[in-house]
């Protein structure tokens, strides 16, 4: 697998927050996340619960997409992420790391976190775009390395 270029790394790692799209019967819906990443496996991890609109909609449609964006109004400043990949419940040792990635980012949750699910996502393809750069520059990363 090609290296994720360090530029959509950094963003990644600065921001907690990401936007999350999911659909069902062609309706689309998005949810707002906390998130941690785990650099290693290449994977979001997030916590939601079962009965949330947008698990449900995953448990029948496991490709997702995201996004996760700097807000300005400094057009030369503007940052943002898009992403997309398959989510997953997360379970055993995946879970374990997981737990620990996320409780390092958000130690305040530990109470709510016993019985709470776990999520991954591992992208396949990922899009930032950095007018620091220049106006409209985009960055594009690719499991198939075609983009």
């Amino acid at each position: 697998m090609n290296p994720i270029d360090k530029r959509i790394l950094k963003l990644i790692r600065k921001h907690h927050i990401f936007t999350l799209a999911t659909a069902e019967d062609n309706k689309p819906y998005c949810s707002t996340c906390f998130y941690t990443y785990i650099e290693q496996k290449n994977v979001f991890v997030f916590i939601s619960e079962h009965k949330t609109r947008h698990i449900g909609q995953v448990m029948k449609q496991p490709v997702v997409a995201g996004s996760i964006a700097l807000e300005t109004r400094i057009i030369g400043k503007i940052r943002g992420l898009q992403f997309t990949g398959k989510m997953t419940e997360l379970k055993d040792q995946d879970l374990q790391a997981a737990r620990k990635a996320y409780l390092l980012k958000f130690p305040y949750t530990l109470p709510f976190l016993k019985d709470t699910p776990f999520w991954g996502i591992t992208p396949d393809f990922i899009k930032l775009t950095d007018n620091r750069m220049g106006f409209g520059t985009k960055l594009i990363w690719s499991v198939l390395d075609r983009l």
